[in-house]
């Protein structure tokens, strides 16, 4: 049943200016990318104020909002018409309510710290401005996309962050490897944009607006099917910017770009999209059953895929890639299940963000201070020359893995209780799901614990590899810092302050910020104007109680096993080439790329081909043998013009025997 929904107003006040918000840090990728060169000395100092007084900003508009009673907090902000054909007007407006500010402070506030942390992590690079450009363009983006008040206006975000992240993972254009995951993630994300420009479609041509107000309170007057069409259409939309089944495989790739790059999209920005668009139009899926159905169904698939495919890897940022695949998948499958999930997912989708990014950062500053390693076989021992380093990573690693009392631990079980719920085939298949991923969540991150923290110091007896080397050694390309000499050794240290400091920031959030969320509601009851009432589990497979310790259990064993196979035993510097069928697979992806390059890559090349040989041979060879036909007859008849009196005489005196013959033969009996 369609969830009521509650009157929208005018935004005034602070609310008035809320196209600050988008404008600020827009016009900080407008100058850096106008500027050229003469913005490269305070490029990045302009690039990160811009994006701090969005926050601000937005800190100012929450605090307003949160002040307003629950049934005035939905405001839209017209700005003008941003075009009109025949029957379709198009307002470019913003929307603000609990859900778009949620996501303004997650992006602007993790964006924020991100920017920071990239003033000293790009100090040596000579397109620092450029970086802090891209930066800003996929800030704004974000917030056209969440801010929107209409399908078209988030469209236009949602393409604006495709760019963005294309310029992003391919900075160092000069790799290969960066070159070709740029294009693989903006190929496979304009597969998903296709399903959201058709569910668009088919809401104009059904109801005559994209307008957010008009199609939620009208939606119920679409059939069941053209329903279920829309639902199934904005999934896969979802799928492809959050990198859920089957469009997962270009997220791992993206960690070709800046570390930065990597926790901006894992974190704060481009895969949250997809759980975005799926709470925002909730009012499409509660009418649609099916569709929640494969919404869930897609999110308990994709979790298990990222934590599998995490426990092969040995490259640090490759793990914490394919975590990222599973935690997206755990959001899914708490919106995918309506009002008892909507609450949940969102609130593990902020203590994502702080854990999430606070890990990728500490990744980059591991690289940092080991000539830009990915290699944990090459690692070892490091928390005794990075202590800050190893403390917030430690603090992020425990949320991640469900550690009691940490964020993750408040979040991630709130989603297991809602997929315990339910007929209780769905519930043993989703809640078995969601459980088990989180045994295999505590192994893969224990064992990046261990490889790259503790243990004997692999890397004495090293010296930095020149990059870029082996693709199959799963790292990034080249290092943007200088490396040393031949036959120097690893020289691991600390990072600046400008590095660190955000780090603490975002591990303070990974301890605190799930609980604040999730106990007393929080997050359920300033999201109620936007996304409903939560409701709360019924019928359940497994007593909601236990859940909990059963959960905490699971990850207990994970990190031991994890302890014993890795903790225990020396850990060669080379990854060993003899495995298991489980472990190849698990390192080829679950060959999903293969599986994609089987049936889609190589199946259209050839259709592609076929096209090209009927064009050529087909339609050029029907024109052409046209004209040559035509050419060849016009040059034979030509041959008869001689020109001469005498032979045209001749011919008129044959053609009139001829005749006269054919009439005697008629008249004559």
């Amino acid at each position: 049943m369609l969830t009521e929904l509650p009157p929208v107003g005018p935004a005034e006040g602070a609310g008035a200016a809320a196209w600050l918000l988008v404008a600020l840090p827009a016009l900080g990728a407008a100058v850096l990318f106008l500027g050229g060169r003469r913005t490269d000395r305070w490029g990045h100092l302009l690039g990160t104020a811009t994006v701090l007084l969005s926050f601000v900003y937005g800190v100012v508009l929450f605090v307003g909002t949160l002040a307003l009673p629950g049934e005035e907090r939905v405001r839209e902000l017209g700005l003008y018409e941003w075009f009109a054909s025949g029957s379709l007007s198009v307002e470019f407006g913003l929307r603000l309510d609990p859900l778009s500010l949620t996501f303004v402070l997650l992006i602007t506030g993790v964006g924020s710290l991100i920017h920071i942390y990239s003033v000293g992590y790009m100090a040596h690079d000579e397109n620092r401005r450029k970086f802090f450009a891209m930066l800003n363009l996929f800030v704004a983006s974000m917030l056209v996309l969440v801010l929107g008040n209409g399908f078209l206006t988030l469209y236009l975000g949602w393409e604006g962050v495709g760019l963005a992240s294309y310029l992003l993972i391919g900075f160092y254009v000069q790799r290969p490897l960066a070159a070709s995951a740029a294009k693989k993630a903006f190929l496979m994300n304009r597969v998903g944009d296709v399903g959201l420009a058709l569910a668009i479609f088919i809401l104009f041509a059904q109801l005559g607006t994209t307008q957010y107000t008009e199609v939620f309170a009208r939606i119920g007057e679409l059939s069941p099917g053209a329903i279920t069409a829309v639902a199934l259409l904005l999934l896969l939309g979802a799928c492809g910017k959050s990198g859920q089944f089957p469009l997962q495989a270009w997220l791992p790739d993206a960690m070709e770009g800046p570390t930065p790059v990597s926790a901006l999209i894992h974190a704060a920005t481009m895969v949250t999209a997809g759980v975005y668009l799926v709470a925002r139009t909730h009012p499409i899926y509660d009418l649609t059953p099916t569709g929640q159905l494969v919404v869930t169904i897609v999110g308990a698939v994709t979790l298990l895929i990222g934590a599998i495919v995490g426990c092969a890897y040995d490259d640090i940022k490759k793990v914490l890639a394919y975590s990222t695949v599973s935690q997206i998948g755990y959001m899914m499958l708490a919106v995918g299940l309506g009002p008892i999930g909507y609450a949940a997912g969102l609130a593990h989708l902020l203590t994502h963000g702080f854990f999430k990014a606070g890990l990728f950062l500490g990744a980059g500053s591991v690289m940092h201070g080991m000539a830009d390693e990915t290699d944990m076989r090459r690692f070892g021992g490091l928390w005794r020359h990075m202590p800050v380093t190893f403390a917030t990573f430690t603090l992020g690693y425990l949320a991640l893995i469900g550690f009691p009392f940490l964020s993750g631990f408040y979040s991630k079980d709130l989603i297991i209780e809602a997929a315990l719920g339910g007929p209780p085939v769905r519930g043993w298949l989703l809640g078995g799901a969601a459980l088990l991923a989180a045994g295999l969540t505590a192994f893969y991150m224990t064992r990046l614990m261990l490889m790259t923290f503790f243990g004997p110091e692999r890397w004495r007896s090293l010296t930095p590899r020149a990059a870029p080397w082996d693709p199959s050694l799963e790292s990034e390309a080249a290092p943007q810092h200088p490396e040393p000499g031949h036959g120097e050794h690893y020289h691991p240290h600390e990072s600046p302050a400008s590095m660190t400091v955000p780090m603490i920031v975002l591990a303070v959030g990974s301890v605190g910020a799930g609980a604040f969320l999730v106990i007393g509601e929080r997050l359920g009851g300033w999201l109620e104007p936007a996304i409903g009432p939560v409701r709360e589990v019924e019928e359940a497979v497994i007593p909601t109680g236990l859940v909990p310790g059963i959960a905490t259990v699971l990850m207990l064993l994970g990190a031991g096993i994890a302890y014993l196979t890795v903790g225990r035993r020396a850990v060669p510097v080379e990854r060993p080439q003899r495995v298991s069928l489980p472990v190849r697979a698990a390192r080829a992806d679950l060959y999903a790329n293969a599986i994609n390059e089987g049936l889609i890559a190589r199946p259209g090349l050839w259709f592609s081909r076929a096209l090209v040989y009927l064009d050529n041979r087909g339609v050029d060879g029907a024109v052409n043998g046209t004209a040559a036909l035509l050419g060849g007859a016009s040059g034979r008849a030509r041959r008869t013009q001689t020109g001469f009196v005498r032979s045209y005489a001749l011919t008129m005196l044959g053609g009139s025997i001829v005749l006269v013959a054919a009439l005697l033969a008629v008249a004559l009996p």
